[in-house]
């Protein structure tokens, strides 16, 4: 009796530390959502704007290679209160993995090129959104310039405020948001053709966990790596429906509120 009694006690405890080891999330929402969308791309305009702007949902746009038809626009959803975010300025990736002009390969790069980039394209955020901060994404996931990793550069220089990634494991979505390191904040991309329900779902393991789900998107009805707008609309009409188990904010938004309400466990 008195050893059943103990294993309850720990089952108690432990139950109770992994419960408020979850972030607080406002007005009791069980999770965070999180939808970004890269590289500055029309049919996000087109498509995924509109869409938020609808259901009352703000996102964070990294913007690279903005063109200029497409400034007033971009300002104007910055003015909706989207986040707008640095991509860099030519989207540097490995050469394995991009047909662009070798000049804008990541091994074309240094770690003191790539970051006088990521200022130079702070300035035309600044120009858009008139913020004085904004956040970063790495292009391609990755982190190297012309061999060398400029991450800790990047922490050191205090360009961004955060580096999102491109890998979310089952852990993050359960994580204490507020303890993420700012420089290594995960997210979760899908394939073309993913269907709704699929979208969806990250969204329910988040919830279960108490975490954050980071999407990431690129082209939404067009344009390339696309989610269609059939799906990405599917999602967007999941969560407004759950909007008060499930808060959906900007990037900065939910690690400013995750860093400022620790929680109890802390």
């Amino acid at each position: 009796m008195m050893m059943k009694m103990l294993l309850a006690l720990a089952l108690s405890l432990v139950c109770s530390v992994s419960g408020a080891s979850a972030t607080q999330w406002p007005n009791g929402a069980k999770a965070a959502v999180v939808l970004t969308y890269d590289d500055a791309l029309e049919s996000q305009l087109d498509h995924a704007v509109p869409a938020l702007d609808a259901a009352g949902f703000k996102a964070t746009f990294f913007l690279a290679g903005v063109k200029l038809a497409d400034v007033e626009r971009w300002r104007a959803a910055a003015a909706e209160g989207h986040e707008l975010a640095n991509h860099t300025i030519f989207h540097p990736c490995p050469a394995s993995s991009s047909s662009s002009d070798r000049r804008y390969t990541s091994e074309a790069y240094t770690p003191e090129s790539m970051l006088k980039e990521i200022e130079q394209q702070n300035v035309l955020l600044t120009a858009l959104d008139g913020k004085p901060t904004h956040g970063f994404a790495s292009p391609c996931g990755q982190t190297m310039a012309g061999g060398d990793d400029y991450l800790e550069a990047l922490r050191t220089a205090k360009l961004v405020t955060y580096v999102r990634g491109v890998y979310t494991s089952p852990d993050d979505l359960r994580a204490d948001v507020g303890r993420i390191d700012p420089m290594h904040v995960p997210s979760r991309g899908f394939p073309e053709g993913v269907a709704g329900a699929q979208l969806i779902d990250f969204a329910k393991q988040a919830e279960a966990g108490g975490g954050m789900a980071v999407y990431l998107f690129h082209g939404v009805g067009g344009d390339y790596l696309q989610v269609s707008d059939a799906a990405h609309r599917q999602l967007i009409a999941w969560l407004a429906v759950h909007r008060n188990e499930v808060w959906v904010t900007t990037l900065q938004g939910a690690l400013d509120w995750a860093k400022a309400h620790p929680s109890p466990s802390r």
